[in-house]
């Protein structure tokens, strides 16, 4: 145990056994997916991202490996069924293979679920829980070869406490939370851990659109609805996306081995029950 930590002008360092591993981050061109994957490069992880800008995974792979990283890119689009083959291809030609997968999607639209159209919900299902079960059906086998696998969901504080306003998030992804709680079970004995990361307020890009799109259809101020959001916060504020993506690290790391089926809150106390 005591071999795994290094010392750094007297203070003890948690090495987190990640140096030369290997990530698929889902969604990774923006927010909470940009973050992990900036993060988990951080710890000497070889990561590949993906998204349908390519400008922008450009720019972060260029970051990534201006900081001494290994990053490369995918472009896909979720929405279409070939992103399985594309990302597949991707990861086979350019990491090997995926240590880790971290299966992040983006949010749905606003609205109530009493008004869902059928349409969007169904393109929502298929997106944000169909492709994460193919994608992990591709990646998994290679994880129970080496008997040695991370698999990280990142899901929302509403599959505890539904969010009002955001009715397709509150179902699909309480969906994906009996997906990682089954597959967890399963693969347990592989060496193979299955979590599901639960964001709280995390200022991103999305919450900036939810905080817009809040004060729009209530007639706010946008700062109105922001004081109003940060005062439902115990810490008072909205969580930074290091904080988040620093968490994910852990839960992947070889630290965490004995962590798995588990939800985990990264929501400064957001979330009212125990």
């Amino acid at each position: 145990y005591e071999t795994a930590r290094n010392t750094i002008k007297g203070a003890w360092i948690m090495d987190l056994g990640l140096q030369g591993k290997k990530a698929f981050v889902m969604s990774s061109s923006r927010g909470l997916g940009e973050g992990i994957a900036r993060a988990l490069a951080d710890e000497g992880v070889h990561v590949l991202i993906t998204g349908r800008n390519e400008t922008q995974l450009n720019k972060i792979v260029h970051d990534i490996r201006n900081l001494g990283g290994n990053a490369d890119s995918v472009i896909a689009d979720l929405e279409t069924p070939s992103a399985v083959k594309t990302i597949e291809l991707a990861v086979k030609e350019q990491i090997g293979h995926a240590d880790i997968f971290v299966a992040n999607t983006g949010g749905p639209p606003p609205g109530n679920i009493s008004a869902v159209d059928i349409n969007s919900l169904s393109k929502q299902l298929e997106m944000m829980l169909v492709r994460v079960i193919e994608l992990s059906a591709v990646i998994v086998p290679e994880m129970k070869a080496q008997g040695w696998g991370r698999i990280l969901a990142v899901g929302s504080s509403g599959v505890i406490q539904p969010i009002p306003n955001l009715g397709i998030s509150n179902v699909v992804r309480s969906a994906l939370v009996g997906w990682t709680k089954s597959l967890s079970n399963d693969l347990a004995g592989n060496g193979i851990t299955v979590n599901m990361l639960l964001p709280g307020r995390i200022h991103t890009t999305r919450i900036d659109e939810l905080d817009q799109a809040l004060a729009e259809k209530t007639g706010q101020e946008l700062e109105s609805v922001r004081k109003a959001s940060r005062a439902t916060i115990p810490v008072g504020r909205y969580g930074k996306v290091e904080e988040f993506a620093d968490t994910a690290a852990f839960i992947c790391s070889d630290r965490a081995g004995y962590i798995t089926g588990s939800l985990i809150r990264c929501d400064g106390g957001l979330i009212k029950s125990v």
